[in-house]
């Protein structure tokens, strides 16, 4: 039995391309980081403008730099992008061999890491901006004072009309190439990475070992600085590095914190949430000395049990549940120190006015 199934193990470790269910989930991971830094940081904006509208007006650049920071730090160090890494994936070189591909810990060459940096940070920041222009220009033509025969407007009347067209090339150029990905016949879900020179690939044995070592084999083989220039060089890699990793550090932990709030919040789990939160409906208390059918409990739930006359004045007492005449409950209260039906201790501090929707 063993024996028939071998060659499906074999294929799987010899292919090392992830399936599109990975690279489509490495790529909606950064596209959620943002919108939810986004709201945060328009929160605290709202909240004191004075000293977080900053943040807020130069989002997209601030989101930008630390990106920067952070996909250069895994690309160079791990030869992925921060998501790529997290699912257990890698970039390699195309020109590299399944017997000639290095590891993931000696990073990225310098071509296409600074591609993949373009394509990564530089192409979405571009991108972002393009969607805002699109934006104010829909508004300020809805609302332009420009003559209707001005060469500006007429110009950006033909931007905004061919616009949509543009994007929906864009949109179907990646679309065919990840339906090509599934079909087997593209080694790139993207057309980004083939321009950037690489592919992805799942890390191996090798790779996992590898990485997990580095630090120890970096600290032991690491040598003094010989002079200042080399000592300054040396501090800032290491703060630069040692902020990427913090930066990574606290993603890694939001990144499960945003998609347990995306799974809680969901619409098909709100019922799953509502049958988890919801509590049955306590059993009201019952007298220490009278059984459920005592004949203190009126048939009627609007009757007083004191005056056995309709209610005036609901008052509930705490300490039991039940719903008296305000000027009943309350006699009864001040003399006996105890609830009528139950025998619970009961002071007059404990009643409650109740107020019906009509008053």
């Amino acid at each position: 039995m063993a024996e028939h199934g071998a060659h499906i193990t074999t294929a799987s470790v010899v292919d090392d391309q992830p399936s599109i269910f990975e690279v489509v989930a490495q790529e909606s991971l950064m596209t959620a980081v943002r919108p939810a830094l986004q709201h945060v940081v328009k929160v605290l904006a709202e909240s004191n403008p004075a000293h977080y509208g900053f943040f807020w007006r130069w989002f997209d650049e601030i989101f930008t730099l630390l990106d920067l920071l952070l996909q250069q730090h895994y690309l160079s160090k791990t030869s992925a992008s921060f998501s790529e890494n997290f699912y257990g994936l890698k970039r390699i070189v195309m020109e590299d061999t399944h017997k000639l591909q290095r590891l993931a810990s000696s990073g990225l060459p310098k071509q296409q890491l600074w591609k993949s940096i373009m394509f990564l940070v530089l192409l979405p920041y571009l991108k972002v901006k393009l969607e805002k222009l699109v934006s104010s220009l829909r508004e300020e033509d809805e609302y332009s004072i420009h003559p209707p025969s001005s060469r500006w407007k007429q110009f950006y009347r033909a931007f905004l009309a061919a616009y949509p067209f543009v994007n929906m090339a864009w949109e179907g150029w990646f679309f065919v190439q990840q339906l090509r990905y599934i079909l087997g016949k593209a080694q790139h879900h993207s057309p980004l990475l083939r321009l950037a020179g690489v592919r992805l690939g799942r890390l191996t044995v090798q790779d996992i070992q590898a990485l997990e070592h580095r630090p120890a084999e970096v600290s032991m083989m690491q040598q003094p600085a010989k002079s200042v220039g080399e000592k300054i060089k040396s501090a800032l890699k290491k703060a630069v590095g040692g902020a990427a990793l913090s930066l990574s550090t606290g993603l890694s932990v939001g990144v499960f914190f945003l998609q347990f709030l995306e799974w809680w919040y969901s619409s098909e789990n709100q019922e799953t949430v509502k049958s988890l939160t919801a509590l049955p409906t306590p059993p009201p208390p019952v007298h220490l000395d009278y059984n459920s059918d005592s004949p203190l409990l009126p048939k009627m739930k609007t009757v007083c049990p004191l005056c056995r006359k309709t209610r005036v004045n609901d008052t509930v007492l705490a300490t039991s549940g039940y719903v008296f005449c305000y000027r009943c409950v309350f006699n009864y209260v001040r003399s006996h120190q105890a609830c009528p039906i139950t025998g619970y201790p009961t002071e007059v501090q404990h009643l409650i006015k109740l107020y019906s929707p009509e008053n």
